[in-house]
């Protein structure tokens, strides 16, 4: 297995950010060809997703919808007034896997990986697991 790490920086509080093209550029680099590639978000308030790349309406309508569902105030009890981010990165998740063949990722025609920031602005890390198999 070898792990790499990239940064992210967010400029909106809530935002996804389509880091596909650095994904596959660290592929290119490692001379990774075959097996699954974990991209994994290592903070609370943030979190990682595939969907749709092709139309940057779906990641807004994303946003729109986490917002509806967990609104920015609801008297929520966590002191440092970031509960709604921490409540969107456990509905997301913290890692996505996908699988890796001939050295590029086997997304398919309109999927991206998005790192998705949900308590910015803020520079993050996302760290890439490749796994041979």
């Amino acid at each position: 297995m070898k792990s790499i790490t990239i940064e992210v920086s967010s400029r909106q509080k809530t935002e996804l950010i389509d880091i596909t093209s650095e994904v596959q550029q660290l592929l290119d680099g490692a001379g990774f060809d075959n097996g699954i590639c974990m991209v994994y978000v290592p903070h609370t308030t943030a979190a990682v997703t595939i969907n749709e790349s092709a139309d940057p309406a779906v990641a807004r309508d994303i946003i729109m919808v986490l917002n509806q569902v967990v609104p920015w105030k609801a008297g929520y009890q966590h002191m440092e007034d970031n509960s709604p981010a921490h409540v969107k990165a456990s509905l997301v998740g913290e890692s996505v896997n996908t699988a890796v063949a001939e050295g590029k990722l086997q997304l398919g025609t309109w999927q991206g990986i998005f790192f998705c920031e949900f308590d910015g602005p803020r520079r993050r890390r996302v760290r890439i697991h490749l796994i041979n198999g």
